[in-house]
Parts: structure tokens; C-alpha cells; sequence
């Protein structure tokens, strides 16, 4: 069973989520928390396997909420998936390194957001490739151009996956390319995450997007 923590200050919104998510037998939500704070100690209590955190809330916004959670470990379990009102929100890049594993917009279908919530609760990156590389291109565009300072300590196969996942690949999809098995695909990203301190899918990610292993216009 996939436990949820609903974090929204609109209770309508929470409402509608708590509605969709408890019909599902396999899904169950465990707590409601209208800003950060309630959030963080709901968390502590409950230790969910999914939060759905609003970027925007009174007290402690989505971002300072998910920093908090990815630096206790007691909270290591638990996976952050920011809730945005638009797909390109400027917070939701701040949100992915504070240690959120993805982002979902409200006006999502249903059957997408349940769906997120699975592939979250597996510790998979919740990242639409179309949006992930327009959010983090726009970025990088007004930043200097970035070095490879860090990317020594990966193999070329490491680098080479690592840029696949950043470009929203699954571990099925980058065996495929890269003709190897599924299962040698995730010993690479996990020994790519493990080098470089991410701490999921999606920190590296952004860690590809920054140090200059993938650009809106480069894939190494």
C-alpha cells in the first residue's frame, strides 16, 4: 500500500486529491498539512511513501519544506513531488535541488497523477522530458556556460547514461539504446548517483543540467 501526505493550503484542493487517491486499492491517503510546517511534522509521524507538496504556501513555502525533508534522514524515505500551477514554474528547478524527485502541474489527468504517485513511490525521477528541458534550459540559457568541474569521477558509460536519464529516459528506454539489459542499465545510474551524491533520479538530472554534461543544445 502507497502511503500519501496531501500538503496544500486550499482545502478543496486536498479534498479532490484525498477523493482520487482513496479510490485506488492500492493507494492510501495518510495525512493533510495546509503549509510546510504541518507538513514537516505530519511527515515525521506518518513517514509516507509520496508527499504532494504545493509550491506555494503560507508559513514554509513547497521548497524550504522539501529541504528539510531531504535533510532528515528519518525522512530518507520519503519522496517529494512538488504540485505547480504552471508547467514551467521558476520554483519548481530550486525544488528539484532541494531533493524534490518531481513535479506534477494541478490540471493533470487523473490517471497521471496516479500514476506519478506510483512511479514516485518507486523512487523513480517524476520528470516530463518535454517540460524538464524547457524548465532547466531556460535556466542554463541565463547562466555562464557551465564546466564538466565533478564528471571525472564517472565512467564513460556512467556519463553516457547519466545524460540519458537527464533527458527523461526510463532504465528500460536507455537499455534499448545503449543495448544492454535493464538491469546493468540501473547498476550504471545507481553507481552515477551514488559518485555524485544525488539523491535520486532527479538530482541527477539537475546535476547533468549544471555541470555541462547535457545542454538545451549539447548531449554528451
Amino acid at each position: 500500500m502507497i502511503s500519501v501526505l496531501i500538503v496544500d493550503d486550499q482545502a478543496l484542493i486536498r479534498g479532490g486529491f484525498r477523493a482520487l487517491l482513496e479510490a485506488e486499492d492500492d493507494i492510501e491517503v495518510v495525512a493533510e498539512a495546509a503549509d510546510g510546517e504541518q507538513a514537516l511534522a505530519l511527515a515525521r509521524a506518518h513517514r509516507p511513501d509520496v508527499a504532494l507538496v504545493d509550491v506555494q504556501m503560507p508559513v514554509l513555502d513547497g521548497i524550504e519544506t522539501t529541504r528539510r525533508i531531504a535533510a532528515d534522514e528519518r525522512l530518507s524515505g520519503v519522496h517529494v513531488v512538488i504540485l505547480t500551477n504552471y508547467g514551467l514554474d521558476e520554483y519548481v528547478f530550486n525544488a528539484l535541488r532541494a531533493g524534490a524527485c518531481g513535479f506534477m502541474v494541478k490540471d493533470t489527468e487523473p490517471s497521471d497523477l496516479l500514476q506519478g504517485v506510483r512511479v514516485a513511490a518507486r523512487g523513480d525521477a517524476l520528470l516530463s522530458p518535454s517540460i524538464t528541458r524547457r524548465l532547466i534550459g531556460a535556466y542554463v540559457a541565463h547562466r555562464p556556460e557551465p564546466t564538466p568541474e565533478g564528471l571525472d569521477v564517472l565512467t564513460n558509460r556512467e556519463r553516457e547514461v547519466t545524460a540519458l536519464v537527464a533527458r527523461g529516459l526510463s532504465n528500460d528506454e536507455i537499455a534499448a539504446q545503449m543495448v544492454i539489459s535493464p538491469m546493468t542499465a540501473k547498476t550504471h545510474v545507481s553507481r552515477a548517483m551514488t559518485k555524485l551524491h544525488a539523491r535520486d533520479r532527479a538530482q541527477l538530472v539537475v546535476f547533468a543540467y549544471e555541470s555541462g554534461l547535457v545542454t538545451p543544445h549539447r548531449t554528451i
